[in-house]
């Protein structure tokens, strides 16, 4: 995270920056002010009433601390470096998400939030943003499971500074007629940031291991920068599912916020992770031995 992305996020806010000081989720959430936003307020307590009875309390909280054992496991996976098989780290740390992601999708979970919060816009990634910051049982279990500081604000940068990108990601029932392929067949948009998070954590293990010869230290740190990051997506949704389970402590709008937020970061890191660690330019590449 760059000093003109930590600018651009509070640019973004409407808050004022320090002159040479960090810009941190702390700092913000000490700056904005809450919004009563009617509209927000009313798509959390529609997802509530329609998910209402349907989740598993139990195995949420079970799968969102094995989530966040994995984030603290990421360093050892580190340490490790390129995966010896093509079945390996990275496919164990994706595990709990894939048990996570396969109860939302057996309860309709994914369909709930297509139906009940907009697609990605500039205000409503805004409205997210602050809410997310005003969240202080989130901002605190981020804290619990390794998040420092400037990890967490990276999170938010993701969200805020990337609402043109996140427009290009749409509901499934809000993809326009006249496209080029069959819209029915196309999953719900939470589903696909879900999903396609966990696949590109999965597919690591056999792009380290067929490339090993290209791999350097660089792509490993930000492989595993990634993969925090969507992990770090995937715990905000699962905070939120637990919340609509049963722990009740987000309010309605704090609970659209992290639902949203949560699938933006997914979105947003898989889509770093392509570019940074899967299109390897001869630039980024390992030395050639050859030369």
């Amino acid at each position: 995270m760059t000093v003109a992305e930590q600018r651009d996020l509070a640019t973004a806010l409407g808050v004022e920056t320090p002159g040479d000081g960090a810009i941190t989720w702390e700092l913000l959430a000490g700056q904005i002010e809450p919004r009563s936003d009617s509209t927000f307020a009313s798509r959390g307590d529609a997802i509530r009433a329609d998910l209402a009875g349907r989740l598993d309390r139990e195995l949420l909280e079970r799968e969102r601390a094995a989530i966040a054992d994995e984030i603290g496991r990421l360093p050892a996976v580190r340490d490790a470096g390129v995966p010896d098989e093509q079945h390996g780290l990275y496919t164990a740390v994706a595990e709990p998400g894939w048990r996570l992601y396969d109860h939302l999708l057996e309860i309709g979970f994914f369909e709930s939030l297509d139906e009940n919060l907009p697609r990605f816009t500039a205000d409503h990634v805004e409205t997210t943003t602050r809410e997310l910051i005003l969240t202080d049982p989130l901002s605190s279990a981020l804290d619990d499971v390794g998040f420092d500081e400037s990890e967490k604000t990276a999170l938010l940068v993701d969200v805020a500074n990337n609402d043109e990108r996140l427009a290009r990601w749409v509901p499934s029932n809000q993809i326009p007629a006249g496209v080029e392929f069959e819209t029915d067949t196309v999953p719900p948009l939470h589903q696909r940031a879900m999903g396609g998070a966990l696949l590109w954590i999965r597919g690591l293990d056999r792009h380290l291991w067929q490339n090993e010869v290209l791999v350097t230290d660089d792509l490993l740190d930000a492989a595993v920068r990634y993969v925090k990051a969507m992990l770090g997506g995937l715990f905000v949704s699962a905070t939120a599912a637990c919340d609509l389970a049963g722990d009740g402590r987000f309010t309605d709008e704090q609970l659209a916020a992290a639902l949203t937020a949560g699938s933006a970061v997914q979105i947003v890191s898989q889509e770093e992770l392509l570019h940074t660690v899967f299109y390897v330019t001869d630039e980024m590449r390992a030395p050639s031995e050859l030369r």
